[in-house]
């Protein structure tokens, strides 16, 4: 029975829902709240290429899932005025499918590719000349009656995401002539978001209950919508269809999510560092068997909070709960992390 709400908050807070983003996305700069720094940047670089009547040059967004990078992309393409044609690298699986992306464009179009640390080797080759030289050579046939033809493309812009910048080819991320990262929101920005998303659903909620859910929505816009989504369900069925704070919290509690924006599976891996390994230092697969569940996910989703947060450090003996973890559950600092771990000195 307790699976059920940790199964949703594992995958569900973090997949991607269609129809139910596309309801929510903004489509300008001014209705995209928080990350003030790169709006800013890429406000300057699409007004001055509208000016000067040229095709944006290709941008890179990077950051955790669930931020805005596929929004970005969109409203990038409105702001500019153009078409948007967006995909997903794992579908691109020959030279002949991004042929067919890139011909299929008009001038000054813009091209997105989700998770583009994916694309194979062989596409992104593909890519170095589309970028630089707007052609693309395609092969035909094989053996002594193969043959090359060049194809013109229009000057298009490649715009791509990634969760992992560091997976991305030197000649493919050099090719970007601007990286954006994204990072974890403010509670006072998810606030925001939530006012227009409570609007768009029409969903009757006080200010209380929104900070509530923006507390525990670590710092993630996906996330914070979709427990906006749940609170409403649970509000409609046992508060009068009115999300306040004593709604929020107790829909929240069902899932497990703490005040702090932690939940059963979070709880499950520092107590389990600190209970079983004394604190660690413990390997990343000693930690997914422990608490069965996967190396990635562990390490993508749950990984980067707990750091964030000040609960969990990575070093290269392994994983080790902080004293604010320890302090969590209630127990002092195991002596065997603070003996492991050595802070190097300065050369």
């Amino acid at each position: 029975m307790n699976q059920e709400p940790e199964r949703f908050v594992t995958s569900q807070l973090n997949r991607r829902e269609e129809q139910f983003e596309e309801t929510l996305r903004p489509a300008r700069f001014e209705d995209f709240p928080g990350q003030e720094r790169v709006k800013e940047r890429l406000h300057i670089f699409v007004q001055a290429a509208r000016e000067r009547d040229e095709a944006l040059g290709h941008v890179l967004f990077c950051g955790p899932p669930g931020l805005g990078k596929t929004t970005l992309a969109h409203i990038v393409a409105n702001a500019r005025g153009k078409q948007i044609k967006a995909t997903s690298a794992p579908v691109i699986e020959r030279p002949g499918d991004l042929a067919g992306l890139l011909t299929g464009m008009g001038e000054g179009d813009i091209l997105f590719i989700d998770e583009i640390h994916r694309l194979p080797m062989v596409i992104e080759e593909y890519l170095y000349s589309a970028m630089e030289d707007f052609v693309i050579d395609i092969m035909i046939d094989q053996g002594p009656g193969a043959r090359s033809v060049r194809l013109n493309l229009p000057r298009f812009t490649l715009v791509g995401a990634t969760t992992r910048q560091g997976s991305i080819s030197a000649p493919l991320r050099s090719r970007f002539q601007m990286a954006c990262r994204l990072d974890y929101y403010q509670a006072g920005e998810l606030e925001r978001i939530l006012e227009r998303s409570a609007a768009i659903l029409q969903v009757r909620a006080e200010a209380e209950g929104l900070r509530e859910i923006a507390g525990r929505s670590r710092g993630t816009p996906r996330i914070a919508n979709n427990l906006l989504r749940w609170v409403r369900d649970y509000a409609q069925v046992k508060a009068a269809n009115r999300v306040d704070r004593e709604a929020a919290t107790r829909a929240l509690e069902m899932f497990d999510i703490d005040e702090q924006g932690l939940d059963e599976m979070d709880n499950r891996i520092l107590e389990t560092i600190i209970r079983k390994f004394h604190g660690g230092p413990v390997g990343l697969k000693t930690i997914a068997v422990a608490v069965g569940e996967e190396v990635g996910t562990i390490e993508e989703v749950y990984e980067p909070f707990l750091i964030q947060e000040g609960y969990l450090m990575r070093t290269a003996q392994g994983r080790i709960a902080t004293v604010k973890a320890s302090r969590r559950f209630g127990l002092p600092q195991p002596a065997p992390a603070a003996a492991n771990v050595q802070q190097p000195e300065l050369l």
